[in-house]
């Protein structure tokens, strides 16, 4: 069993900062990419923000210059940096990562998402 575990929502002022986490745990061999979407009522859920095994990175156009992802390796984390927070950023933010897992004596390729954690900016 693999699971994603998100943290670091919450009410914030326009122009201000938050920091997202998500921690992946269980059976897990490797993971390769990982991401951040958002989700809004009536919309479809949009990538933020990706980061490869290797470190590299992609933005939407709308978070560029002020989102920055990273991720520990060690850790299994992969983090959102939100800063210059807008009332358009608002929404649940879903971590999702590609990953190979055990099963039994071999190793399987998942997609797994977490709970979702709601970001709310206040203009």
């Amino acid at each position: 069993q693999v699971q994603l575990v998100e943290s670091g929502g919450g009410l914030v002022q326009a122009g201000g900062s938050l920091r997202l986490s998500c921690a992946a745990s269980g059976s897990i061999f490797s993971i390769n990419a990982m991401a951040w979407y958002r989700q809004v009522p009536g919309k479809q859920r949009e990538l933020v923000a990706s980061i490869t095994s290797g470190g590299s990175r992609n933005y939407s156009d709308s978070v560029k210059g002020r989102f920055t992802i990273s991720r520990d390796n060690a850790k299994n984390t992969v983090y959102l940096q939100m800063n210059s927070l807008k009332p358009e950023d608002t929404g649940v933010y879903y971590c999702n990562a590609e990953l190979r897992y055990y099963s039994g004596t071999y190793t399987r390729l998942g997609d797994y998402w977490g709970q979702g954690t709601q970001v709310t900016v206040s203009s």
